[in-house]
């Protein structure tokens, strides 16, 4: 079986090389032969893989590859709405516990939003999280104090307001591969609101609840998608979901390859086309 690992031209560091080699050795080990390909570079390609993993977030890329009749792990469609905070929200909203959420409304250029974050900030309370509805890694994601520290972080691109739900600063990590849980930790941070590894927070293996268990599972299946990682806080509530978490770190926290068995699933899933 022949594939490509689809990865962004444009983005470079040592946390991406690192996971990039680990899915091509774990891809040689199943007997797999898997190329790494840039989104650059594939726009010009014209041979067409059995399969696509797609380590990146250039959706109509994804598309393209699905278009030619090449299947993609995760669809197009799964990235597409787990990159899009607001997004995500709208789909699992009435399906699954979640903070109360306020989408600040579209612009074609700068505007005044003051009067929507008041309105806003009234219905969610205060501190209230500002969060730019497409990042990774816990970045555009702040905690607010006042009005006008939200007003501060708007800068044009699509955002949304959350209620802030206290949390003790952490969270759980849940990864998913088809239908199960298969690794969890809990992330923590003393210094920050954010559990993100990426901004100081730390990580310990974690024995999810069966209620947990269950809304992992069942919002990767809402979402289409092949494998993810869902963030779930202490309340329950869904946080966010990743379409390409990044795997290392609950590798090495849990002792768990979450890599061999995403190959497990895609190879499971070509065999059904």
């Amino acid at each position: 079986m022949h594939g490509f690992l689809v990865v962004n031209h444009y983005l470079h560091g040592g946390k991406y090389n690192e996971l990039h080699e680990h899915l091509l050795k774990t891809a040689k080990a199943k007997g797999i032969d898997l190329d790494i390909v840039t989104n650059e570079n594939a726009v010009f390609l014209d041979e067409k893989p059995d399969f696509v993993l797609f380590w990146d977030k250039d959706t109509i890329l994804a598309k393209a590859f699905e278009n030619r009749g090449v299947p993609v792990f995760n669809s197009s469609r799964s990235i597409e709405i787990c990159d899009d905070k607001a997004k995500t929200y709208l789909a699992l909203e009435n399906k699954f516990s979640q903070p109360k959420t306020i989408i600040a409304p579209l612009s074609f250029f700068a505007v005044d939003y003051s009067r929507f974050v008041n309105m806003a900030v009234e219905k969610l309370g205060l501190p209230v999280v500002f969060k730019e509805r497409c990042g990774s890694f816990g970045e555009q994601v702040h905690l607010c104090q006042t009005v006008d520290e939200v007003m501060k972080h708007i800068n044009g691109k699509p955002f949304l307001l959350q209620e802030y739900v206290e949390c003790n600063n952490s969270d759980a990590r849940l990864e998913v591969v088809g239908d199960r849980v298969v690794a969890s930790m809990k992330r923590s941070n003393k210094n920050d609101f954010r559990s993100n590894i990426t901004n100081g927070g730390v990580a310990e293996k974690y024995t999810p609840t069966d209620s947990e268990i269950a809304t992992a599972v069942a919002v990767c299946k809402e979402l289409g998608l092949t494998f993810g990682g869902v963030d779930i806080l202490p309340n329950g509530a869904v946080c966010e979901v990743n379409s390409n978490a990044h795997i290392i770190n609950i590798m090495n926290t849990t002792g768990v390859d979450v890599a061999p068995l995403i190959f497990d699933e895609i190879s499971e899933r070509i065999k059904q086309i």
